[in-house]
């Protein structure tokens, strides 16, 4: 199934709180990203129909092994083209807002170029 814009900002945003929490719920990903509690049941029932995440009888979300290469995906897009951005001498805040944008909509092979070229011009920092 491919997702769409959407689908992948849940995923992403899951495996964040995943990562700094360590459990997470639904209710979680609605503050985190500020959307409301029957918009994230929706979304998160539909990941979970598509086998992108399980709900166990807790309420915890957790990634199956196909939502959490997909997340990790989106996450790498998500830094490696915010870092380019800065590179670049875009300001921070801009920068990780346009990553947010572009990371769901570069082709594979424009973002392998793109980290190449950060790897090889652009100090980490």
């Amino acid at each position: 199934m491919q997702l769409q814009e959407s689908g992948e900002m849940y995923l992403e945003t899951i495996l964040v709180l995943t990562r700094r929490n360590g459990a997470v719920r639904a209710v979680d990903v609605g503050e985190e990203m500020n959307f409301s509690k029957p918009s994230v049941s929706r979304a998160v029932h539909l990941l979970e129909d598509s086998g992108y995440l399980v709900i166990d009888r807790n309420g915890f979300l957790r990634l199956t092994e196909t939502g959490l290469a997909h997340a990790e995906k989106i996450y790498e897009r998500h830094n490696v083209l915010s870092a380019f951005f800065k590179c670049l001498g875009v300001s921070p805040d801009v920068a990780v807002e346009d990553a947010c944008k572009v990371e769901h909509y570069i082709s594979d092979e424009t973002f392998a170029a793109i980290k190449r070229y950060k790897e090889a011009n652009c100090k980490e920092g």
